[in-house]
């Protein structure tokens, strides 16, 4: 019973960390695309110019490398639980 409260207590402490940081992330970056845009803004570029730049951005970002690294806080914890686990109950 202890194991089932710690699996279903740390799933949603995970998921809370893990939306963390998603919605962190994806702010961060969306910040550097618009300062870059506005850094270096192409002569006549309007809004909707900006706007698509940046829409650009973030669909490169959801299908980018570091949007599947944050999927580690579900793994590095997971693991180091069954390790302990197992060390624990080995000897």
């Amino acid at each position: 019973m202890n194991l089932i409260r710690l699996m279903v207590f740390g799933f949603l402490g995970l998921s809370v960390i893990y939306l963390t940081i998603s919605f962190y992330s994806r702010s961060v970056r969306r910040e550097k695309l618009e300062n870059a845009w506005d850094e270096n803004p192409p002569k006549g570029g309007d809004t909707d110019a900006r706007d698509t730049y940046i829409e650009t951005g973030m669909a490169e970002y959801e299908t980018g490398f570091r949007k599947k690294l944050i999927w580690l806080v579900y793994v590095i914890p997971t693991i180091s639980i069954l390790v302990i686990l197992y060390l624990t109950n080995s000897q």
